[in-house]
């Protein structure tokens, strides 16, 4: 059974998409016993209250998944369970106690213990970088966590319409499940597969659930997807900085790689939060300035908001394997030429509405 599946790993995705359907409609009646819902309020453009713990079933279905066929496979496997476990614990907790930033920080930084500390999946060299190639343990540690925190909080802030945070995690997911497995790192391919296949279901019910079935990812939902893409950055950052794959695998400018790819919640989340500063606000106050919100006020709906964005995630998934080999430098500014023109384009069509709207 298990060299079938090593044949065909991206088949264990159907079978946490299975587990989740199962595993779904229990979800949505421990919410509505439980009270597990989101009333409407100024920030969101749902009406009723919805179930927001959509995490779980993500979380059920992809962890029974991975204990079925890879638990004791990857020698990091104990901790990464353990790790995620305490970040959807977090998050489930943000979820229902709304936890003051410094809390939620916590709690991601214990996770982070899990999977940098124990399971000693962190990143170990700079690949050139400044001409730095490996670097020492602390800074190791201090660059890992600074890393974690980025993605985890960058894919939860990107949780804002329907579709949004689970059709991106499924982009990001088969990106590093299709690299893993065509390098012959089968068990972390497996890892992505079950990802994406417990947030198809989710994106589902999310999207075309309807006023019976709709359900949120929560913070339990989207803390986990970052948690988990996160150990994939660390992992495809190691195996191209020691050439641990074959050559033709090989990505020199990994780390922009990566970047390339998460660039949508990557670049959202630091340009909210300088102009937030810039207002002299805190960082970490909430606002609609993030990204979904302006296609929103463009007169797109939700689904043509994910739409969009995945279109645009796509193309930079494409850039990224254009300018895997490039100089390191080169593509980071590519990248970075194109997000800042596609951000200037989407304030002046908002700023051409709101002044038609007023005329």
């Amino acid at each position: 059974m298990n060299k079938f599946f090593d044949a065909y790993p991206a088949l264990i995705g159907i079978i946490s998409f299975l587990i989740g359907l199962v595993c779904m409609p229990i979800v949505l009646k421990i919410a509505r016993e439980k009270h597990f819902l989101v009333k409407p309020n100024k920030r969101m453009s749902h009406t009723g209250e919805i179930p927001n713990i959509g995490g779980l079933d993500i979380c059920f279905s992809f962890l029974i998944t991975y204990i079925i066929f890879e638990y004791g496979s990857l020698k990091e496997s104990q901790f990464l369970l353990i790790g995620l476990i305490v970040i959807l614990f977090v998050g489930f907790a943000d979820d229902i106690l709304d936890l003051a930033p410094i809390s939620k920080l916590l709690g991601e930084m214990l996770a982070g213990v899990a999977m940098i500390g124990f399971a000693d999946i962190r990143l170990t060299h700079l690949h050139g970088i400044f001409g730095i190639e490996e670097i020492g343990v602390v800074c190791s540690y201090l660059l890992s966590f600074f890393v974690l925190v980025a993605i985890i909080n960058a894919l939860n802030l990107i949780d804002g319409v329907d579709g949004l945070a689970s059709g991106l995690g499924i982009l990001y997911c088969l990106f590093f499940a299709i690299w893993f497995q065509l390098a012959g790192e089968l068990s972390w391919a497996t890892l992505g597969y079950s990802m994406v296949g417990a947030l198809a279901v989710f994106f589902i019910y999310n999207v075309f659930g309807g006023s019976t079935r709709k359900i949120f990812m929560g913070d339990s939902g989207s803390l986990l997807l970052g948690y988990l893409l996160t150990a994939f950055v660390f992992r495809f950052c190691t195996l191209n900085a020691y050439h641990l794959v074959p050559d033709n695998m090989i990505c020199t400018a990994a780390p922009m790689v990566c970047i390339c790819v998460l660039s949508v919640p990557l670049y959202d989340t630091v340009r909210v939060m300088l102009t937030r500063i810039k207002h002299k606000k805190s960082p970490f106050s909430p606002d609609k300035n993030h990204i979904h919100h302006l296609l929103l006020r463009t007169g797109l709906n939700h689904l043509q908001t994910t739409g969009v964005l995945l279109s645009v995630t796509l193309f930079f998934i494409g850039l990224a394997l254009l300018g895997r080999n490039w100089n390191i430098w080169l593509l980071l500014g590519i990248d970075f030429v194109i997000c800042t023109l596609l951000t200037f384009i989407l304030w002046r069509i908002v700023d051409m509405k709101t002044k038609n709207g007023q005329q």
